[in-house]
Parts: structure tokens; sequence; C-alpha cells
């Protein structure tokens, strides 16, 4: 029996305090109300039919921080309350203009919307206290990540990378209350230890530690890789981006041998971390059936069409139809032809996973890693969470494919290679540097676009460093609250999100002007601070404050810089 391990990443960068529409509050509760409170759902369901469901998901600290805000809690309560008034407005306007086929779609959606409220309203507003309980009652596993899911590779300074994994795990503790065994690399992304030099205006450095080492150092047991990067096969993109490089088509069963040497169905211990982190590989043929909007289940005819809104209200009532029919040209919704549409995908999701458990037994079959975006499901695929569940349900009634959570697996084959009969499996490599974005590198954080925003962050984050070094030992207690300030500006200016929406296209001002938002703010700070006792002490904590009513996540992380600088 081979063991499944679907890990859902769910993360949103800071937006709280920083508008509402498209992409202040009102991104955040699109994902809560799309993907996170329909993905409880579905998991309470589960449960009651007493179907195991095991999954390994990952929140990251900046999003469990915004879930557990109480201005969250408000700003959902608000976005629930205008999508049940769209429906009623939906409802009259439909009934007025004779368009009486759409009217029970409106219903449904309406009835949809209550039933996510009062789940929310159960929980009390607490999205992170209820899958708390879900761990608790060991039906998930809790992963975390890197505080702002900063892009680990191209970070200038270890010590920020440390800040990163250190305030990450110790944020999952508080929240979670529990230890996160997982972390989930920002962007997959991976670079081995040796020279770093990503740019010529890059500080470059003869020789740095890998990230593996830093897991470890912080804590960290396991995380996942993309296939080529333990040189097992193509590169898989991201996003719907590219559909395997150059166009390559998705691999039949029969050619997984041949194209991937190295097989992706086994879990690797990373050199130089003894045995102590292990890499977690992603199966480029089941992940690119589920995410592919071209050669995958999301493209169906039937499903929901993600692009056609009715503004306003901001409600769907279409369906995919074709995938060359525009958007003038879209079929109305059928909710019970979608239902059925994701039961037969997850039939034959499995069916794949036992197609790929067999091709993979001769070469040492030992696990299916499929990680994903969480808001894949729901959000961009409305009808993904349904399919989650019926996977689960399917993989119930058959004795090929286990689900199991990933540290479920690890412990399992651990204990096997203690005993003797799997010590052969622990195989140590060392991981190509890379990335699960296009092209499978960095070029989707680093290019001709975003050069300028590394130029700008690698200095300001050797000046913090620095600084804290200089002037954080002895700081009198009432420039701490500046000083933590600076670390939140500093952190967030690190998001990787910021690099990948201006390579995209999409809302690029919005993204440059957050960076820059967070980069002033942690020079103007940090020019007060390296004052010492001859700065404006007022100026200071008028601008701390300021900048804490818009962007205040991580509520004490200065014994974390204090740990880093300690070494």
């Amino acid at each position: 029996m081979t063991d499944f391990v679907l890990t859902l990443h769910s993360h949103l960068p800071w937006v709280l305090h920083h508008g509402r529409w498209p992409h202040g509050s009102d991104w955040l509760c699109e994902a809560a109300v799309d993907t996170y409170l329909p993905l409880l759902v579905g998991l309470d369901m589960l449960e009651h039919q007493q179907v195991a469901s095991p999954l390994t998901v990952g929140v990251t600290p900046i999003l469990a921080n915004q879930l557990a805000h109480p201005d969250f809690i408000r700003e959902v309560e608000a976005f629930l309350a205008q999508r049940i008034e769209a429906c009623d407005e939906a409802i009259d306007e439909f009934s007025a203009t004779g368009e009486t086929h759409l009217v029970p779609l409106a219903g449904y959606w309406r009835v949809r919307m209550q039933r996510l409220r009062r789940r929310l309203r159960r929980s009390g507003g607490d999205l992170v206290g209820a899958l708390r309980d879900h761990a608790r009652a060991g039906r998930i596993e809790l992963t975390s990540s890197a505080a702002t899911h900063g892009f680990l590779p191209l970070l200038a300074r270890d010590e920020s990378i440390r800040l990163q994994l250190i305030l990450g795990r110790r944020e999952h503790q508080r929240l979670f209350g529990g230890e996160a065994q997982g972390c989930w690399v920002p962007e997959c992304a991976y670079r081995p230890a040796g020279p770093w030099s990503p740019d010529p205006s890059a500080p470059a450095q003869a020789w740095r530690a890998g990230v593996e080492t830093h897991l470890r150092e912080s804590g960290f047991r396991y995380f996942f890789a993309d296939a080529h990067m333990a040189e097992a096969g193509q590169t898989l993109g991201l996003y719907g981006e590219s559909d395997f490089v150059d166009g390559i088509r998705e691999p039949e069963v029969a050619e997984i041998d041949r194209l991937y040497p190295r097989s992706p169905y086994r879990a690797y211990d990373l050199a130089g971390t003894g045995g102590q982190v292990s890499a977690l590989v992603r199966d480029p043929v089941s992940t690119l059936r589920v995410w592919s909007r071209h050669q995958g289940f999301p493209g169906d005819g039937g499903y929901l069409e993600f692009h056609k809104i009715k503004f306003p209200g901001g409600l769907k009532f279409w369906r995919v139809t074709g995938s060359d029919v525009d958007l003038g040209g879209k079929e109305p919704y059928d909710q019970n032809i979608a239902r059925a549409r994701a039961h037969r995908h997850a039939a034959d999701y499995v069916a794949l996973l036992r197609s790929l458990v067999d091709a993979s037994e001769p070469v040492g079959g030992e696990v299916l890693a499929v990680p994903f975006d969480t808001e894949l499901f729901g959000h961009w695929w409305f009808e993904g969470v349904d399919f989650l569940g019926d996977v689960y349900r399917a993989l119930s009634r058959q004795r090929t494919v286990r689900p199991v959570t990933a540290w479920e697996h690890l412990r399992r084959r651990e204990r096997s290679g203690e005993s003797g009969r799997g010590r052969e499996h622990r195989t140590v490599i060392q991981l190509a540097e890379g990335s699960w974005g296009a092209n499978g590198d960095f070029s989707k954080w680093l290019n001709h676009e975003t050069l300028w925003t590394w130029q700008r962050l690698w200095p300001l984050e050797a000046r913090f460093w620095d600084a804290a070094r200089t002037h954080l030992p002895g700081c009198p207690p009432e420039r701490l609250p500046a000083w933590a300030q600076a670390t939140r500006e500093l952190l967030l200016a690190q998001s990787s999100d910021w690099q990948f929406i201006i390579s995209t296209g999409a809302a690029g001002d919005y993204a440059e002007r957050r960076f820059r938002e967070h980069c002033d703010g942690l020079e103007a700070l940090l020019a007060g601070l390296e004052a010492g006792p001859d700065g404006d002490g007022a100026a200071i904590d008028a601008l701390t404050g300021r900048l804490h009513a818009l962007d205040d996540p991580f509520p004490d992380p200065l014994p974390v810089v204090r740990a880093v600088l300690a070494g």
C-alpha cells in the first residue's frame, strides 16, 4: 500500500487595514468565504460521516495573524451581509428583466451564504480555532511557513532567513497551540549551500548555508520540493501558467520510469542535516490533473466560470461551457450537473492514483505527495472542495492508496528504517536550486521588472541587522515598540507576493505601492533609532503609532530578533 499525502498551502499577504476592494480586506474575505469556510464545512461533513480525511493543511503565519485578528471578524461579517443582500437584489432584478431562469441560482447563492455565515458564527468567528479543533482531533495536520512568506533563497542576510523561519514557527505555536513539524518553504523555493550572487548588483557572498540548514536550526523536520529539484523530471508551472515547459504534454503513466530517474514517489533526507530534515517531492502527474486549466478537471464545461461575474454584487451565474467560448457566450450554471461532475472526477482521480502506484512500484514508490494552494479549491475552482471530499470518500473504499498526513508518513518511514525493513529507502540527496514557479527557477521573482525591489531590499536588510546589533542591546524600554514595528515592516517588505504580483502584470501598481510603503516605513524608523539618545522620541513614537495602526501582525517579534542576533 502506498501513502497519499494531500497538502493544502494557505497564504495571503497582509491586507488588513490597507483598503477593501479589490486587494484589501475583500481579498481576504473572499478567500475565507470561497475557500476556508467551505473547507471547514467539508471537514465537518467528513467527520460526521466518519470518513478519514488526513489533510496536511499549511497556514502561513501572516495569514493566521489576519484570520485571528478582531478586525477580520468584523470585515468578513460585513462581506457576507453584502453577498446575501446581493442575492436578494439579483432575485428582484432577474424577475424584473425576465431572466427568471437565473432566479433559482440567486436563491442557491443566498442559502449557501447563510450556511457559511452560520458556520462562521458557530466558531465565534475563530477560523484558526476551528482548524485547531480538527487538528487536535487528529483529523488534519497543521504546518507552518516563513513568517511573511519571504522568498528565502533571495534574501541577502542569513539573519533574515532565520527570523522568517523561527518567528513563523513560534507564531504557529502561539496561534494553533502545537509544534509545526512541516514547513511550507515559500514558493517551494530552495537554494543549496554555496556561493551566493543572484545578480551583479547583489552583495555577493563566497559561501552561504543552504535552506535546509536554516530549516533544521529552526526546528522544522520536512518541507516540499518540486520534482525537477530532486532531479526527477520536467518542471511544472504554477497557477496554470504552463503545462510542462515548452508545451511538453502530460506524461503517460508508462513513461514515469523513463522521465523520472529519481522517483518522485519517495521522501528523501537532505544532505547535511543528519537525517533531521526530509523533502517530500511533488508528483508531477496527479498534481497537473487537478490544477491545470488546460489538462485538468477545473476546465470542465460544467463547472462554475470564474471570470464572468455579475456587478454589482460579485455573484457568478454561468458555467465554463467550453474553453473556446468567450464570456458573452457562457451558459447558465447548473449546480446539480457540476456536483455530479465533481463526484465523477474524484473517482477518476483515485483511479489515476492507483495507476500511479502500480507504475511506481518498480522504482520504489512509497508516497504520492500532492501539494496545492488551498485557494485553488473553492475560489478558483468552485467545486474543488466537494471534489476533495469525494476523493477521501472514494479512498475509504479501496486498499491500494492510503491517505495519511505528511508527518504520519515520515514517522512510519522512520519506524520502518529502525526496524530494518526500510533502511535502504532512507536516501540522502542534495536538491537542485529551484522553485515551483514558471520555468522551475527564481525568474518569476527576480527579473527585469522586479530587480529594483531587491536592489532596495538588500541594503535595507543589512541596515536593519547592523543597526539592531548595535542599538537593540541596551535599548531604552520606550524605544522597543519602534524596534518591534521596524521588524514588522522588514518582514512585510520581504513578502514574495509583491514580486509575484508585479511579474504577473495584474495589480502591479498595488504591489509596488505596498512594497514601497513598507520600505519607507522601515527606513524612517531606522533613521530615528540609529540616532540613539539624540533622536526625536516624540516623532519616533508618532511614526510607530501610525505604522502600527496599519501593520500589527506578530505581537512580540523582538525575542526572535534577539535570538537571531545571539546566533
